[in-house]
């Protein structure tokens, strides 16, 4: 009897993404022909990044508390998060220079004035930065409950649940088995409904960039072209100049690649300005890819936080671009002491939306507050600037993943290879390995890799992830 093979499911979903690109170019069309159209279709945008918020909590609790319980020491997942921060704090001065050299070679800001409406405009966001502070931020971390970190979609919150769980079940050993189970099938459960949200892309990318093309237009962007441009290219500069030797070096991993593998998230972040909508397939992808659910769980929500190398390139330029614009150029000293403090503040505002601006702001107010009056003028481009933050924010921490995976020895460079060269493709429609999702139960009655050992889930420094499929 002649078996036949099954035929593959089709992968529909680039048919999404090329909606994506089709809605980018229709929302900056709409935004230039009917700026006030453009601007009432704000919603859609905001829409559809509060429903990817929505499920950052559950996708974060689940993957850290199924990568920490079945870890064999709870010493591996201190390791894993001490390198992660030192990483990041060394990534982030390296940016923070790399930005300062720049922008002092360019000398963004020369020759701009200053109006009152955009006096008003920098006090406000001066009001906000100095709303959100760095204790404030230290005590933010613990929740008011355990449900809470949940309700109010604090990463930093969930990260510290999620670990203290994972700890919790590591200790109760065998007993813990029903548990991890329940939470497998839990966020299989959680990926399919972002499976589900993500046909919502379109639509929020199309009302998010017509709203910033109906509110700014080009007019306002002529005049600080080169700031734009400036930062930009510094961008470019970080991203292939340090972040490509340090992944190559570490790693054996081409940057191009690892930038390849991960194009539709760019574009979604692109389309939505917010490098939150790409956190959770981040995660998905990083496991794909070869790195372990510990170190994917808990270096990506980490790095979300204090990884934020675009907003340090961001917020050295801006400086800069502002001491100029204002006539009160700042010398060595003054910019490196008024930037470290920003990058300090910078931690305090994760996550708020409009904090590299509330930060450059608030940070200005305390060190030179002659100077706070110039944010006026970029408030107006800050929207396009922070597409270019979160892109090179993404960048940093899928990078920083593979790093320290590779540094814990928790990174299959082999499987990667063939992620990589596409002969492992990523299940788009699900997000989920086929035996882990409708195949659950391994065909016709056959035990599935989900149902190996008893259900339990793969052990997290095992390279082979529930989240890849084959």
């Amino acid at each position: 009897m002649t078996t036949v093979a099954p035929r593959p499911r089709r992968d529909r979903t680039h048919y999404l993404y090329l909606a994506v690109i089709v809605a980018v170019l229709l929302g900056i069309a709409v935004g230039l022909l009917a700026p006030d159209a453009g601007v009432a279709l704000k919603p859609l945008g905001t829409a559809f990044v509060a429903l990817i918020k929505m499920m950052i909590s559950p996708i974060i609790f689940c993957t850290i508390v199924l990568g920490v319980g079945s870890v064999a020491q709870a010493a591996k997942v201190g390791k894993v998060g001490g390198l992660a921060i030192g990483y990041f704090v060394v990534m982030s001065t390296v940016a923070l220079v790399v930005g300062l050299i720049v922008g002092n070679v360019l000398h963004p800001g020369d020759g701009l004035q200053l109006t009152d409406e955009l006096r008003k405009a920098a006090q406000d966001q001066a009001a906000k930065g100095d709303a959100s502070d760095t204790t404030s931020f230290l005590l933010g971390i613990v929740p008011t409950t355990f449900v809470s970190a949940f309700t109010e979609g604090q990463v930093l919150q969930t990260l510290l649940v999620a670990l203290l769980t994972g700890f919790a079940l590591q200790s109760m050993g065998e007993r813990a088995a029903p548990i991890l189970r329940g939470l497998g099938h839990l966020q299989r459960l959680v990926f399919r409904v972002l499976a589900i949200i993500m046909w919502a892309a379109p639509v929020g990318a199309f009302g998010a960039m017509a709203a910033v093309i109906g509110a700014g237009g080009f007019d306002a962007l002529r005049s600080l072209a080169l700031l734009m441009v400036a930062f930009y290219v510094t961008c470019l500069v970080f991203v292939g100049l340090v972040l490509g030797p340090v992944l190559w070096l570490v790693a054996r991993i081409g940057l191009l690649s690892l930038l390849r593998y991960l194009g539709r998230e760019f574009l979604l972040i692109l389309g939505t300005s917010s490098s939150e909508s790409a956190l959770p397939r981040l995660i998905a992808k990083m496991e794909h890819l070869g790195v372990s659910r510990t170190v994917a769980g808990i270096t990506v929500p980490t790095g979300y936080s204090f990884n934020l190398d675009g907003t340090a390139i961001y917020l050295t330029m801006a400086t800069l671009f502002v001491a100029r614009a204002t006539g009160a150029p700042l010398s060595a000293g003054e910019q490196v002491s008024l930037l470290i403090f920003m990058i300090i503040a910078s931690k305090g505002a994760a996550g708020v939306t409009g904090a590299g601006l509330a930060t450059l702001a608030a940070g200005l107010q305390s060190h030179r507050p002659a100077l706070v009056d110039g944010v006026g003028l970029i408030v107006g481009i800050d929207r396009f600037m922070s597409e270019a933050r979160a892109l090179t924010n993404f960048a940093g921490n899928a990078v920083a993943t593979v790093v320290i995976g590779t540094w814990v020895r928790d990174f299959d460079r082999e499987r990667a290879g063939e992620v990589l060269a596409g002969r492992i493709p990523f299940d788009e429609a699900t997000l989920l390995d086929e035996e882990d999702g409708e195949g659950d139960a391994g065909g016709d009655g056959g035990p599935g890799e989900g149902d190996r050992d008893g259900g339990a889930p793969p052990p997290a420094d095992r390279p082979a992830p529930v989240l890849s499929p084959r």
